[in-house]
């Protein structure tokens, strides 16, 4: 809820650019978006943004083979202002898609965390139990939150892409 009411009254000028991905990560995105089915066709987006799925409290994830990589978004983070603790779970928990999964603590706020998917924890960034301020300055590589075994793979197609994010945030600016 705090954080529901933090991300309402963010402006809408913060960058919503997204960092540039390593070669290997870059290959191994390009191969997620040709084994999906879909025509080749050309595009402008960056291969990151195809990569990235997102969900509607502001988690994304990444997925690589039946890993996903999982953290939250940039307006989030900027919403939640300096996160001061992450509360994340123990590795070999079992989550079911949009369960709680932890917390983030910032000076402004405390919000909830939730699995964009289904599956098994296998790792942990425990840089942030040191650093929690990672999920600020980068929190699409280094300030990443958790990655899981994926169970159900097709639940994927469920989250919203890059563009579909773009205009779910824009109708919160509204």
């Amino acid at each position: 809820m705090a954080m529901r009411a933090a991300l309402r009254r963010l402006p809408g000028n913060f960058s919503r650019r997204l960092p540039r991905l390593s070669p290997a990560a870059q290959l191994s995105a390009a191969r997620l978006v040709w084994s999906s089915g879909s025509p080749r066709a050309l595009s402008s987006t960056s291969v990151l943004s195809t990569a990235l799925r997102f969900t509607d409290k502001h988690e994304w994830v990444r997925v690589e083979g039946d890993i996903g990589t999982i953290g939250v978004s940039d307006y989030a983070q900027d919403a939640l202002g300096d996160v001061v603790y992450c509360g994340l779970p123990e590795v070999g928990q079992k989550l079911e898609q949009m369960e709680e999964l932890g917390a983030l603590e910032s000076v402004k706020a405390a919000s909830e965390l939730y699995a964009p998917l289904t599956g098994e924890v296998i790792e942990i960034n425990a840089e942030l139990a040191d650093n929690p301020a990672l999920v600020n300055k980068c929190c699409y590589e280094a300030g990443w939150l958790i990655k899981m075994r994926l169970e159900k793979p097709e639940e994927l197609e469920g989250l919203m892409d890059q563009s579909g994010y773009d205009k779910f945030i824009k109708s919160l600016e509204e």
